[in-house]
């Protein structure tokens, strides 16, 4: 596998969410660039990825049968014209977004469905920008692109949060990627369908176990298909990247400004191997794995995390004298819940949804500690509605049923990677769970792309020809995208710079490290790239 992609739109959120269970004594540079606007030219195609690798043939992958004039919310004709002029003579007309937005603005697009059929069926994009605060206001003010990771993190929403200190002179932008918040979406059933996929046992311990995920994998991957038709054969990065051209196009920008978080930093990666001559001032933030090594996994980065967090709450007392006391009730404390949920009103909280739950807090870092502390001994006593909530934010679910990152998750990561099939996937997992004996055994085999109902894109060769130099930002302690992975997308992509930060949690920029954040601004603003191999500490 050749990335293994997960951000969280709510792990920011995290510690105010728990606060109420934490224990008791837890206590502008202006940019000075522009390429000036651009008048959109025709275009006959769009570039392919030059180079692909092919071993991974995705054998177990269904055959469903679907409406392929299915239309889902979004979809619709193309705009006047024909062929590729009919999108690049769309006008953007930006408006108010809603009352609580402030001078946040919204407008939306339409992009080709398939982009190798340009006088076919559209879809809409969506997109969120905060103007740049210039004085006078500056209608040439450069585009900074954002997106806070998943696949299927909202774009607009993070722009709300994201931190604009020093960026003072960009449009920040957040466009959800296509089957993403409200660009068109991937539809995959009812919140009871998906409640029946995400309460399966995730780690089977016996034959019927196994087979109930299987099968449970299946059913939720038909029902993806049956409702979202045609466009999970077109929510690969690809077409997204070939959205976020036309976009900056539209937008009048000579140059492509990037800053990817998490699975961001694979759209940014396959910008740069389509698209170098465009590319603009590009930061990739914890970086994932672009190539096909795969000697470190995901869990492997969670395990590391879970293992800081028991060395603190030993430390404060929480849960044993030593980290491994502390692993080992919480281990224990697993094992037990696959024979024993715990009742939540009407739901239950399954082993997986605990492991899902305890995922997020690793997400913030320190800053969780105390409310994890706090949590996890809240649900040992035997209320579960915390770490429920947890999964849930983990899932994307709230009382109004699951978001589009539940369903864009599966939809884009299974368009991008191709796999060998189930037995392997389960075989993948039995060494995941020597190297990573909690979250490499408890998370599970990844069973739903394996028998996902599309075929995925073709699998890019990452060499990075063409490149201007970009920066890469590696995480040691990172858990979602182990710190390996920033290293080996410079060693695969040599124009990369790399700037580790030294401490935990997923993503750097805005994370706690003055460092980095001075960083950020210096190369986006002013053009200022760090050596390469710099490393920042937290604070």
């Amino acid at each position: 596998m050749k990335h293994r992609l997960a951000q969280v739109a709510g792990a920011t959120v995290l510690v105010t969410l728990f606060a109420a269970c934490a224990s008791p004594d837890s206590g502008g540079i202006l940019a000075t660039f522009h390429g000036g606007v651009v008048a959109p030219s025709p275009t006959s195609s769009v570039p392919s990825p030059q180079h692909t690798y092919s071993d991974l043939t995705s054998p177990d992958r269904q055959t469903v049968d679907f409406d392929p004039t299915l239309r889902v919310p979004g979809m619709t004709d193309p705009p006047p014209g024909s062929g590729y002029d009919r999108y690049l003579g769309q006008t953007v007309t930006w408006g108010a977004c809603d009352p609580a937005s402030g001078t946040m603005q919204c407008a939306t697009v339409l992009a080709p469905l398939d982009w190798n059929d340009p006088d076919g069926v559209a879809i809409t994009l969506a997109m969120k920008r905060r103007p740049a605060k210039t004085a006078p206001p500056d209608p040439a003010s450069p585009d900074l692109f954002i997106n806070p990771g998943g696949p299927g993190g909202s774009a607009m929403d993070y722009v709300v949060g994201f931190n604009p200190t020093g960026l003072t002179g960009f449009n920040i932008v957040g466009m959800d990627p296509r089957g993403s918040g409200k660009s068109t979406p991937v539809v995959c059933g009812t919140t009871a369908q998906i409640d029946s996929f995400f309460d399966l046992s995730m780690s089977p311990t016996n034959d019927a176990e196994k087979q109930a995920l299987i099968e449970g994998s299946k059913q939720f991957a038909a029902q993806c298909r049956q409702n979202s038709g045609a466009l999970l054969d077109h929510i690969t990065t690809i077409d997204t990247v070939h959205d976020f051209d036309m976009v900056r196009q539209l937008l009048g920008n000579a140059k492509f400004n990037w800053m990817g978080t998490s699975y961001g930093t694979f759209i940014g990666a396959v910008y740069l191997e389509l698209y170098p001559q465009n590319a603009g001032r590009m930061i990739l933030d914890a970086a994932v794995n672009i190539t096909e090594n795969s000697s470190v996994s995901q869990a492997d980065g969670f395990d590391l995390a879970l293992g800081e967090y028991a060395k603190w709450a030993a430390n404060k007392g929480y849960g044993g004298q030593t980290a491994d006391a502390v692993m080992k009730q919480i281990t224990d404390f697993t094992v037990a819940l696959a024979a024993d949920p715990i009742s939540v009103g009407d739901r239950r909280l399954t082993q997986s949804l605990f492991v899902q739950g305890l995922a997020l807090f690793m997400y913030s870092g320190t800053a969780a500690y105390a409310s994890l502390a706090g949590v996890l001994q809240a649900t040992i006593d035997g209320d579960g509605s915390y770490m429920l909530s947890a999964a849930d934010a983990m899932n994307d679910r709230s009382d109004a049923g699951y978001g589009s990152l539940a369903t864009a998750f599966p939809a884009i990561e299974c368009a991008d990677e191709a796999d060998d099939g189930i037995d392997a996937s389960f075989a993948q997992w039995q060494q995941d769970a020597v190297s990573a004996p909690y979250f490499g055994r408890f998370m599970g085999p990844n069973t739903i792309c394996q028998v996902w109902a599309a075929q995925p894109a073709p699998q890019i060769d990452f060499r990075g020809a063409g490149d201007p130099p970009f920066l890469v930002i590696g995480g040691t302690g990172d858990n979602a995208t182990p710190y390996q992975y920033a290293q080996w997308m410079v060693q695969q992509m040599p124009a990369g710079v790399l700037v580790t930060r030294d401490g935990v949690g997923h993503g750097s920029y805005s994370s706690g490290s003055k460092c980095v954040d001075q960083i950020v601004r210096s190369y986006l603003s002013g053009g200022i790239m760090p050596d390469n191999n710099t490393t920042c500490p937290m604070g």
